[in-house]
């Protein structure tokens, strides 16, 4: 396996439970409560997480991993999700591995995912880079914030 998974985040280090079984590893995911494959991008998402968690406040009942949803006929998947009180979607995270760039094409898979769920804000990260944006839907507009913002500033 490559060593993709052990490089530096510009994300704060936290301490992740890694398991190997049968020559592959896996890492822990708190959301799903359950070891999964350790892959570059689930670094990333596993550190993300973290990050919205301890330091962002973001509560841990209100995130999910891995969320399925329907886009015009096929079956795709949201990497996090946050939900309001309510249930209602409020953001969509999508990650993608350190060593991919974060391009118009990443943006535009998040903007697909948001025809469905309609949420306030996107946030895309490949660990290195992070980029927030709120959605104005009065004004049809949106614009990028200068931080991930805290929960209780959502």
């Amino acid at each position: 396996m490559q060593k993709y998974e052990m490089l530096a985040l510009n994300l704060p280090p936290y301490p992740f439970k890694i398991s190997n079984k049968e020559g592959k590893r896996y890492i822990f995911d708190m959301l799903r409560k359950k070891y999964v494959a350790l892959t570059p991008e689930e670094w990333v998402r596993q550190h993300f997480t973290h990050y919205l968690l301890e330091h962002k406040g973001y509560p841990q009942g209100l995130l999910a991993n891995e969320i399925q949803l329907n886009l015009n006929g096929t079956k795709k998947r949201c990497d996090t999700v946050l939900y309001n009180r309510n249930l209602t979607a409020k953001m969509i995270v999508e990650y993608k591995a350190p060593n991919i760039n974060i391009t118009q094409a990443v943006f535009d898979q998040i903007t697909r995912y948001n025809m469905v769920l309609k949420v306030d804000y996107l946030i895309v990260t490949n660990g290195i880079n992070h980029y927030c944006c709120h959605i104005d839907y009065a004004t049809h507009s949106y614009h990028f914030l200068p931080e991930i913002p805290n929960y209780n500033e959502l």
